[in-house]
């Protein structure tokens, strides 16, 4: 009896090889530990930059914004004391001339040469027949204001340059008179007019007319045609104010209500 037997090293040889050819395919077990990619965590600081710009920016254009608007309608710069004039006047009124003979007018004048502008003061009169007043003259943008202190009311008109002397012109005339070098005419010219409407928006008429009429009523004027002056009988529903910004006093007649 014969006994066969097989060797096993071709077989492993071949098995090796084909094993050779294959690709290895890793299979993960279960208890192997998974790997999770990690994010990166950005640092606050850098949004924190982006935001202090633009606080800072913001911040900075609010303080500007308000600062001009202090400025334009609030802030009241100081004049300086060449600027500013106390003033007596005497002259003559013929419709009262008979009676009370020279009268006298009395004011405060502040000239603001940078800004183009008057402001008048007339404080309560030594007779009854004109109320205290304080006017505007505003040569930037061509208005006059009269606040009656009286009536507690605003009044609006067009400049009359005819009448208001400039404020270079009204500062050199009453330096001249401080200094007693020139005394301005003592004749008196009356200017009529009666309310046309109420102004509503009151910041369109400019910083320094804002600034005296800003809380109270506001209105329109326009001038009275005709040269026919005023009578008393006539002025029931009229209020008289007296002042001078030129070499002569001027009586500004304001009526709501004209009554022929």
């Amino acid at each position: 009896m014969v006994k066969i037997s097989f060797q096993q090293v071709s077989a492993r040889k071949a098995e090796k090889e084909n094993d050779g050819n294959k690709e290895e395919i890793h299979v993960p077990c279960t208890h192997d530990e998974l790997v999770l990619p990690v994010w990166s965590k950005k640092s606050p600081m850098g949004g924190l930059w982006c935001i202090v710009p633009g606080l800072v920016i913001f911040m900075s254009g609010l303080i500007i914004a308000s600062v001009c608007l202090y400025r334009y309608y609030y802030y009241n710069p100081q004049v300086p004391e060449d600027s500013l004039f106390h003033c007596r006047m005497m002259y003559d009124d013929p419709l009262y001339a008979p009676l009370l003979g020279r009268q006298e007018v009395e004011e405060n004048v502040g000239i603001y040469l940078e800004d183009n502008y008057e402001h008048i003061s007339v404080p309560v009169p030594d007779f009854a027949s004109s109320d205290p007043a304080d006017i505007i003259h505003d040569f930037h943008r061509g208005l006059t204001a009269y606040y009656d202190i009286a009536l507690d009311k605003c009044y609006v008109i067009e400049l009359n340059t005819t009448i208001v002397m400039p404020p270079r012109n009204l500062w050199e005339l009453l330096v001249n008179v401080k200094r007693g070098t020139y005394l301005p005419q003592t004749y008196i010219v009356q200017e009529e007019m009666v309310v046309s409407g109420r102004i509503r928006n009151v910041r369109q008429l400019g910083p320094f007319i804002h600034r005296l009429c800003y809380g109270k009523d506001v209105y329109r004027l326009r001038r009275r045609s005709g040269q026919k002056r005023i009578e008393k009988r006539e002025t029931r529903n009229c209020h008289t104010i007296r002042h001078f910004e030129n070499t002569f006093v001027v009586e500004t007649v304001i009526c709501d209500r004209l009554h022929f």
